[in-house]
């Protein structure tokens, strides 16, 4: 059994597998909970992504018998990088195209992950990454405009938000989450003008909150940036 992991900018995800398969999802606020949890546990091989600047490997001890790996661009990958700056590019990012190219091959496909940020990636039919858009999430967007402005609160999503907003706070909700919702569809119409056959793939923390609401196709896949990153440890196991 294999095990990746995911290092995000507010929780841990981590991921066991069997091949292809994913057999145990799990979320921890921080790695040395996913410290703890792991302690009594091996895996075959181990494959870690993240977000900050020091190497989890100095974070995180894992019982393997074969790999353990650090996510990196130079880490062969089954997609190919065409960005202009591989070594700016944020691990998740990779690890979501990689997913993309499993669940959609051969298809010119738009990846949407709503996470702390919101990151459009796109991979084309011959598994060509080329990049895509990076915009602010539901909460940078609510903190930005507590502390930009004199006298609007610090407020959060509630699960139902009225179109028209009948308190400040109200219009703040409303105000960021149709945002968000025009944003994504506009992003979408544009890559479907220029792909017409174009695949969408929605994935990230804040995913659920939003499938509903939009009208182009699309398709959801909560656990996107695991299976990328085990679709990469597999390519590099066989090394």
């Amino acid at each position: 059994m294999n095990i990746v992991i995911d290092i995000g900018n507010t929780r841990v995800k981590a991921g066991t597998f069997i091949m292809d398969q994913l057999q145990e999802c799990m979320l921890f606020h921080s790695p040395d909970e996913l410290q703890l949890a792991l302690a009594q546990r091996s895996f075959e091989n181990a494959l870690i992504s993240s977000v900050n600047h020091l190497p989890p490997e100095k974070e995180l001890v894992i019982n393997v018998s074969g790999k353990k790996l650090l996510l990196t661009h130079q880490l062969p990958l089954p997609i190919n990088l065409m960005y202009e700056t591989p070594d700016t590019l944020g691990m998740d990012r990779i690890a979501a195209a990689c997913g993309a190219s499993i669940i959609s091959p051969e298809r010119d496909c738009l990846v949407i992950d709503i996470g702390t940020c919101i990151n459009y990636e796109f991979i084309d039919a011959k598994k060509n990454y080329h990049g895509g858009a990076i915009s602010p999430g539901m909460d940078i967007r609510f903190k930005a405009m507590h502390t930009f402005t004199a006298r609007l609160p610090l407020v959060k999503l509630k699960s139902e938000v009225q179109l028209t907003g009948t308190s400040t706070e109200k219009c703040m909700q409303s105000g960021v989450f149709y945002g968000i919702v025009g944003e994504i569809e506009a992003m979408i119409h544009h890559y479907q003008q220029k792909y017409p056959q174009l695949s969408v793939i929605l994935c990230g923390g804040d995913a659920s909150l939003f499938e509903n609401k939009l009208k182009p196709t699309i398709f959801a896949a909560p656990d996107l940036v695991l299976m990328g990153l085990n679709r990469i440890l597999s390519h590099n196991a066989s090394l």
